[in-house]
């Protein structure tokens, strides 16, 4: 039986194209859960400057050092930040710097929507 012309279901249009549209999308999704807080925005900007420790990072920020550790293993496993070891101490930096042009974009894009947004 064909379905009603003009009815899309998304869930099947996502996951129907393994490696395709939807493989994209899912990657896409996944990548925006990663920049949805505002304390991984800020690791990362603080990150994008140069390799940073835990304790460096705790210090410039002024967040806990559980809450910046919680962060960083959240962006390792998203692959947004990597580690270098150097002896005893673990450094951070960004995996890819086009990340925080990714940021900026959605910036302004935020930014041009609350302009433009009519108050009532």
């Amino acid at each position: 039986m064909r379905k009603p012309v003009g009815k899309v279901n998304l869930r099947e249009k996502t996951t129907a194209h393994a490696g395709g549209e939807g493989a994209q999308l899912q990657s896409v999704a996944f990548l925006a859960k990663s920049l949805s807080d505002e304390n991984r925005l800020r690791i990362l900007a603080c990150v994008s400057h140069g390799k940073r420790s835990v304790t460096g990072i705790v210090e410039e920020l002024g967040l806990s050092q559980p809450l910046v550790s919680h962060h960083l293993k959240e962006l390792k496993r998203s692959l947004l930040v990597r580690i270098e070891r150097n002896g005893p101490f673990i450094y951070y930096e960004l995996s890819d710097k086009r990340i925080m042009e990714v940021v900026r974009v959605l910036d302004r894009v935020a930014n041009d929507l609350l302009s433009s947004r009519k108050l009532f």
